[in-house]
């Protein structure tokens, strides 16, 4: 106990020393300015000393705090704090780390092909008792596509209006994207299916690896159940390690992000910060939208008791915002939903799968941001290229929301695959926890609204005689 309080100490008392000292760095600033104004000349250099001297202290404490802290998400912001000063500071050497960007870049890549395939494929073969489950599993199903669909269309629009992206101005060769070129319908068409599954892979064909994960999917799930499960064990089992591969190549983030902003800073100077902002305020403003104009009035059609409702939900839906985790809430949600008064085999059936199929947050989040990508990198695709990119999204998102930042893995791989450079995604590490508060809380809040309305279509909603 002694040992933890001392451990807190040390970290608020770093915090608040970084911060007062990035105050001072604040005003100093300002007297620059104002010397810089006023045009005397020794004051403005001796003023700008200090001000170096003291970003850097503050730096020096925000790691002394993220020692302590030992959170993934702390170092992401710090590493992400020190590659924005040396951009500005030391522009030539920050142009340098851009390799290591590229390493972790390369890491990410592989990640995405094995991951996408088990998690399709374990999540249409693993829920094959569809058959079973009848009219629920097709209600729940065209539930979950129709709202995913509205969710995207709710980024894109946001994504349009606030125009977040534009004016970032990447550096000529930023990204490793792939080439283009115009396609017509029919070449469009022919794009979407694979001919041969180990070229799509290795040229980063997205669409078409999640196309042979599907037919795979369902091929699986018409065999029988002897022949079923040993290959739905071990496309579980590449699930399972794809998910720890991902956490172990994630250790990595901080080093990647702090080089990428470095390299972003010391290319297009600091104002890629401001567009940051602009990202996050359309991101949560985007998610209320969809929460009072969509999910609001679904509730309110399909007559669920809302009072009930709120308060069964308001447990699952904090742990899921706090931990950023869908996986953390998935007990509470089953619970609190049975508790509402909703069959259990509804909860059990219609929670899961909507944990693979029902991720509003997510796919909201992939269309605004993959949309900021293109206007960072000035590219206009044009409605049909955005459309068959959120077609791409809405299948590539599908069995992911328990894997912390798999959505980035989702996006990179996706922009990648659509000839958009991916420097722009590694900028979204810096507030991506943030964002995936956000994201996640209303995954969780999707899917309890999913269970309840499901259950009332079905008459398996038990009724209060008294609102609770």
């Amino acid at each position: 106990m002694a040992e933890q309080t001392t451990k807190q100490m040390t970290m608020r008392t770093a915090l608040m020393l970084a911060l007062a000292l990035f105050a001072l760095a604040a005003v100093v600033w300002a007297l620059q300015f104002y010397a810089h104004v006023t045009d005397v000349g020794p004051w403005s250099l001796r003023l700008t000393m200090l001000g170096l001297w003291l970003r850097w202290a503050g730096l020096a404490a925000l790691v002394a705090y993220a020692l302590a802290r030992r959170s993934l998400t702390t170092w992401i912001f710090v590493c992400m704090a020190i590659g924005g000063e040396l951009g500005y500071d030391a522009p030539h050497f920050a142009l340098q780390l851009r390799v290591v960007s590229q390493i972790f870049l390369r890491l990410i890549k592989t990640i995405i092909a094995p991951l996408l395939f088990a998690t399709l494929v374990s999540g249409i073969a693993g829920h094959a008792n569809l058959k079973q489950v009848g009219r629920m599993g097709w209600k729940a199903i065209l539930y979950f596509e129709v709202l995913t669909t509205i969710a995207l269309a709710i980024g894109l629009g946001a994504i349009h209006l606030s125009r977040a992206g534009v004016g970032i101005h990447l550096a000529a060769g930023a990204g490793e994207a792939l080439p283009t070129q115009r396609l017509t319908l029919v070449e469009t068409l022919l794009h979407i299916f694979p001919e041969n599954i180990a070229k799509s892979v290795a040229e980063g064909q997205v669409l078409q690896v999640v196309v042979f994960a599907v037919l795979f999917g369902l091929a699986l799930a018409m065999v029988k159940e002897e022949r079923r499960r040993p290959m739905l064990a071990l496309v579980e089992s590449l699930a399972e390690v794809m998910f720890k591969f991902t956490k172990i190549v994630m250790y990595f983030a901080p080093l990647g992000a702090g080089a990428a902003l470095a390299y972003t800073v010391a290319s297009t100077g600091l104002g890629v910060l401001v567009n940051l902002a602009r990202l996050l305020v359309t991101l949560y403003a985007a998610l209320a939208v969809f929460i009072f104009c969509v999910l609001l009035p679904v509730a309110w059609l399909a007559g669920v008791p809302l009072r009930r409702f709120i308060k069964a939900a308001a447990e699952p839906v904090t742990l899921a915002f706090a931990t950023s985790s869908s996986e953390a809430a998935l007990p509470v949600a089953m619970e609190r939903m049975e508790e509402m008064g909703v069959a259990r085999q509804v909860v059990a059936f219609v929670m899961p799968t909507g944990y693979s199929f029902n991720l509003d947050g997510s796919t909201l989040y992939l269309s605004l941001t993959a949309i900021f990508v293109a206007q960072a990198a000035g590219v206009q695709l044009g409605l049909g290229r955005e459309l068959l990119l959120m077609l791409t999204l809405m299948l590539t998102s599908k069995g992911v929301a328990g894997v912390s930042r798999a959505s980035l893995v989702i996006l990179l791989g996706t922009v990648g695959s659509f000839g958009l450079p991916v420097e722009p995604v590694f900028l979204l590490l810096g507030v991506d926890q943030l964002m995936d508060m956000g994201r996640t809380a209303v995954n969780v809040l999707g899917n309890c609204l999913a269970t309840v309305v499901v259950a009332r279509w079905e008459g398996e909603l038990r009724e209060e005689s008294s609102p609770v």
